[in-house]
């Protein structure tokens, strides 16, 4: 896994950037999921949200800790669609302020929190823990997956979507592919078996792991005809290389979804029992 990117780091580029990425991708800032190759970046990126829904088997009415909001859009489609009571954290104070101004007219709205999901200071419990498009940016995974196991009701689920390495990668792979990528989105990759690790070693029962690379790749086809317009590479200009980086990651994204290098992969856990140094010996 390459450097960790520090948390300022991490919340100044999504400062800046959540604005623009919410004019591009209207109103979500995830991967789109493209099963026929023919939808819409609208209904791609709200597809990937009822997909995740079925395969975690999400509950009308549950209580959903959604870590890493983003601009809000997850979190309102799971209180609109499915009439969840959500709670959605974000490290961008940016990205709170305008989550709450897309909630600001719903009857059932979710609460929008700035906290650094590293350090979760939540109280009380929930049926789901949502991460999309997270665990990239965190540092200490066995922690964050303990705190997500302690604020889980008996038998709730963590639902990921993850940015991943694949396996047994080269030297030259890593630098060519992935240490780019890395540098341009603000992340450090690690690789599903460390992942389902950490899970298992938290306590969690794995469900569900399935790599659903090949129908979320678009979305990189799309976000490259995106960046084709000046106005999006003169407003990276004016905030310096490391959003000029950013931009030249989508190639590399691309890149990595059509060699295999860079995997999107779905794993639903669930709460099983607490973690063995949290039970109390007789």
């Amino acid at each position: 896994m390459g450097n960790q990117p520090s948390i300022q780091e991490i919340q100044g580029f999504y400062d800046v950037v959540s604005p623009l990425y919410r004019d591009l991708w209207a109103g979500h800032i995830h991967h789109g999921y493209y099963p026929s190759g023919r939808e819409t970046k609208e209904e791609a990126t709200e597809g990937l949200i009822q997909f995740l829904a079925d395969a975690s088997s999400l509950k009308p009415g549950a209580k959903v800790l959604d870590v890493g909001c983003g601009i809000g859009g997850t979190s309102i489609w799971l209180s609109q669609n499915f009439g969840c009571k959500v709670t959605g954290i974000t490290i961008s104070p940016a990205q709170r302020k305008m989550a709450e101004e897309a909630a600001s007219s719903l009857d059932r709205k979710p609460e929008f929190l700035l906290m650094d999901a590293n350090r979760m200071t939540l109280t009380g419990t929930f049926d789901a823990v949502w991460t999309v498009e997270v665990l990239a940016h965190l540092g200490d995974h066995l922690s964050f997956f303990r705190k997500c196991h302690a604020l889980l009701n008996p038998g709730g689920r963590i639902c990921i979507a993850a940015w991943l390495k694949a396996d047994n990668l080269t030297a030259r792979e890593e630098a060519e592919i992935i240490r780019p990528i890395e540098e341009g989105m603000f992340c450090a990759l690690s690789t599903s078996e460390k992942y389902l690790k950490l899970l298992d070693e938290s306590r969690f029962k794995l469900v569900r792991f399935e790599d659903i690379s090949p129908r979320v790749k678009q979305t990189w086809d799309i976000g490259l005809k995106i960046i084709r317009d000046k106005a999006v590479w003169a407003f990276a200009a004016r905030h310096g290389m490391e959003f000029l980086r950013h931009l030249r990651g989508f190639r590399r994204m691309k890149r990595g979804f059509e060699e295999k290098k860079f995997v999107y992969g779905i794993l639903i856990a669930e709460k099983i029992r607490p973690p063995l140094d949290l039970i109390s010996s007789d």
